[in-house]
């Protein structure tokens, strides 16, 4: 089978497709074969080395995946050959087979694509638990809020009665405010610290030590600073380092959401042969919604 694997931390360039040994389902895991993946910001990060979430290299990147039960190990119930499954792994997915926790994946709606499954997961499972704890009323900034993660979140957090702030560049402000937002601010030309304050909440998705401190100084004296990376802790109570759980029973309630028009996912779709692309692409941090990588011939 074909597998991105990358020798060594770097550019997009050490993304190399070869063949590899297809892997088999052990107890209480099923081997897919994936229709999509897609890119995270974790994905980027790992392969240039700034996280060492898989070891040394080689490995193979991809936390995304969508596609069609091949086989079933021992104690699979529910998941046979032939299920249309998604769901969030820890690196692997950027192959053509993959093995997965049958714990981890949920079946595909037969109303929802696998390349539109394959945009869930990890921004899926990221805006709804970011904003599990909004309230109506509250006050929300959502940074990067027209990327994976952030164009969710603004929904999420607009169908829960909050009223929601985005720093995004003009280009995205009509595309957000249709998903939700109240206001938007251009964070190239504005510091949004000036112009926002008292917050509930603010879900940085930038999360730099230094977007991470000027993010705090707009928060309410009881407001919740939720960071997507940095330190586990920090001397201000307000800061909550935040991390995923993949749930199967939360991708179930989230293809529910987009088949019932509840939740719209913007993605771009592009071929697998162009994962290094999509890093690229990645790299620039201009991407509205999610990329995904779709593998032609399986059917989605």
């Amino acid at each position: 089978m074909w597998a991105y694997v990358q020798n060594r931390v770097g550019g997009p360039e050490v993304l190399e497709r070869v063949e590899v040994p297809r892997p088999e389902p052990g107890a209480g895991e099923v081997l897919v074969r994936a229709a999509a993946t897609s890119v995270n910001a974790a994905d980027a990060k790992v392969r240039a080395g700034v996280l060492d979430k898989l070891g040394a290299p080689p490995f193979v990147l991809g936390l995304d995946v969508a596609g069609v039960v091949e086989s079933a190990g021992a104690g699979v119930e529910g998941l046979g050959p032939g299920t249309r499954v998604f769901g969030m792994v820890f690196g692997g997915a950027n192959a053509e087979f993959v093995v997965a926790p049958a714990a981890l994946l949920a079946p595909v709606p037969d109303a929802l694509s696998l390349t539109r499954a394959a945009a869930l997961p990890v921004a899926g499972l990221t805006a709804v638990q970011l904003m599990a704890g909004v309230r109506a009323g509250d006050r929300v900034l959502v940074h990067a809020a027209a990327g994976g993660v952030g164009h969710l979140a603004v929904q999420v957090a607009a169908r829960r009665g909050a009223y929601v702030v985005g720093t995004a560049r003009p280009d995205n402000h009509a595309f957000l405010r249709a998903l939700g937002a109240n206001e938007l601010i251009d964070h190239r030309a504005t510091d949004f610290t000036a112009v926002v304050s008292d917050l509930d909440v603010v879900a940085d998705l930038v999360a730099t030590p230094e977007h991470l401190e000027r993010s705090l100084t707009t928060l309410g004296p009881h407001g919740r600073l939720l960071a997507a990376d940095g330190p586990d802790t920090h001397p201000d109570p307000r800061f909550h380092r935040f991390f995923v759980a993949p749930r199967a029973a939360a991708l179930t309630a989230l293809a529910a959401a987009v088949t019932a028009g509840e939740l719209r996912v913007a993605e771009r779709v592009l071929p697998i042969a162009d994962l290094p692309e999509a890093h690229r692409l990645a790299d620039t941090g201009r991407i509205r919604g999610k990329l995904v990588l779709a593998v032609p011939g399986v059917d989605g």
